[in-house]
């Protein structure tokens, strides 16, 4: 029962950093998408927008990552080699995420509740993940 909820919760973290990727890479120049990030105008989103392509690239990574480490986790048996990589994968991926959060934390006050959204989902997948 842990396994599974602990999968949902990395699984739910996985999608939640693909919507991010999307955002910062590919909507970056859509005004909806920099006013959520703090942006004043289109000048600021055209001279950050490399930064977020960046950024955004990581967040797909992190996802990716979770993702492959949950396919090997689910496919490999009890006590298989299999198993233990994609835990392994998925702790990193998901501890990653939660460090990312905190970095976040680290840049202002006004940040806390952007961490609080990119943090809580793999943060809850991490711990469950550990008495899995």
């Amino acid at each position: 029962m842990v396994a599974i909820l602990a999968t949902v919760f990395a699984a739910l973290a996985a999608l939640l950093h693909v919507y991010i990727f999307v955002m910062e890479s590919v909507q970056w120049s859509q005004p909806r998408i920099w006013k959520r990030f703090g942006l004043r105008d289109q000048t600021a989103a055209d001279i950050t927008k490399p930064m977020a392509y960046n950024q955004g690239f990581y967040n797909l990574f992190l996802a990716i990552g979770t993702a492959i480490g949950l396919v090997l986790f689910l496919a490999g048996g009890e006590d298989s080699a299999l198993r233990a990589a994609g835990l392994a994968l998925v702790l990193f991926s998901l501890g990653s995420m939660v460090a990312a959060a905190l970095v976040l934390l680290t840049t202002g006050a006004k940040y806390v509740r952007a961490a609080a959204i990119q943090g809580t989902l793999p943060l809850i997948g991490f711990v469950l993940f550990l008495f899995a």
